[in-house]
Parts: C-alpha cells; sequence; structure tokens
C-alpha cells in the first residue's frame, strides 16, 4: 500500500474498500504538473495552471466517502481539471459504469484527458463544459461530485440527480451531502472549514 493511501487511512479519511482500492491504483503523481512530481503524494492541493488546483487528497478522499460511489453507477464529475477525481471515480464505477467529467477551462479539458490516457478507462469522457451547469443531455445520475465552490446550491443540478442519488459538492466554505430522496424531497448534511477554488460559470 502506497504512503498516501496509508495515512489517509491512518487519520480516517478513507474507510471504505473501493476507494481505497481507486486511491491504490490511481497514482495522484499522473496528474499534476512536471515540476510538481516531488509533492504528488504531500497532502496539500498543488497548482495545475490557470489559477486551479489538483485538491489536497484528505479532500478528495473526504468527498468521496460522502458520495458513497459504486460499481455500475453513471457518474458526473464537475470541474474535473487535472482528470484525478475523474479516474478515481472512472476505478469505482468500473466497465459498467459511466464516469463524465466536465472542465470549463480548454487547457484543463486537454491536460484531463490526456491525464486520462494512462488508464484504461474507456466508459469515461472528459468534455468541455457548456452553457448550462452540469450535463443535463446525459442526465440523471446515481452520483455528482463537484470541486469547486458555488455561491449557492445550485438547483439545476437536483435535477439532473436521481432518486436516491447523491450530490457532494462544496458551497462556499462548506461541503454539502444532498441525497435526493424524492422528487421534491432532499437529505441534506453540511461540513464546515473548507477552502475550494469558486465554481465558474
Amino acid at each position: 500500500m502506497n504512503n498516501l493511501t496509508q495515512y489517509l487511512i491512518s487519520i480516517g479519511a478513507l474507510r471504505e474498500k473501493n476507494i481505497i482500492a481507486a486511491f491504490e491504483k490511481i497514482d495522484r503523481k499522473d496528474f499534476v504538473l512536471p515540476e510538481y512530481e516531488d509533492q504528488a503524494y504531500e497532502d496539500h492541493p498543488l497548482p495545475i495552471g490557470h489559477g486551479q488546483t489538483i485538491s489536497q487528497p484528505y479532500t478528495v478522499a473526504f468527498m468521496l466517502e460522502l458520495l458513497h460511489p459504486q460499481n455500475g453507477e453513471r457518474i458526473l464529475d464537475i470541474g474535473s481539471g487535472s482528470g484525478w477525481t475523474t479516474a478515481l471515480l472512472s476505478d469505482i464505477a468500473g466497465q459498467s459504469g459511466k464516469v463524465w467529467g466536465v472542465e470549463i477551462i480548454p487547457e484543463l479539458v486537454k491536460f484531463g484527458q490526456d491525464n486520462l490516457i494512462k488508464y484504461d478507462f474507456p466508459q469515461t469522457k472528459i468534455a468541455e463544459a457548456g452553457k448550462i451547469l452540469g450535463l443535463p443531455r446525459e442526465a440523471p445520475f446515481d452520483r455528482i461530485l463537484v470541486s469547486a465552490a458555488s455561491e449557492t446550491l445550485p438547483k439545476e443540478l437536483i435535477k439532473q440527480l436521481k432518486i436516491g442519488g447523491i450530490l457532494v459538492m462544496p458551497v462556499k466554505t462548506a461541503i454539502y451531502r444532498i441525497k435526493k430522496i424524492s422528487l421534491a424531497g432532499l437529505e441534506t448534511k453540511t461540513f464546515d472549514g473548507f477552502t475550494f477554488v469558486p465554481l465558474r460559470l
């Protein structure tokens, strides 16, 4: 087991076997810029250019545990950036699942796509974000992960969730976990004390 995974388990950030397995298989070093490769296994965010970062491993582990992704699910990764979270989700969803990464910065779309090629995920695509938040043409999704902070909870993402589906995203300085329990019913939990780059629309 690699040192980063061991560390995240030791502090209680990683618990689910499928998420631990993904952290073991998907090497963070494959998703950072060359000048930061020596810091790839440290627990802090790293610049990936264009004012964006690859998120802190603790934060990614925390959010994936809240998201509770499973094999065979349809998953949307908003703000895919370097492609690291997209790759982690792809490993968890497996060949029977499908994962879409969307990113608003064209240069990072290419960066994420190039990084993703290092792994065998034919069920996964990273594309440039459209004018509408999310990916409504592929909805509904079992899980939606957002890696940039919004000022409010976007209703359009709730609409793109299946009933029983889960959305995990930052709103200001809190991480929200939203479970859609019916067409109009939501189960919401919040976790304060996080910092993210802002969601660009």
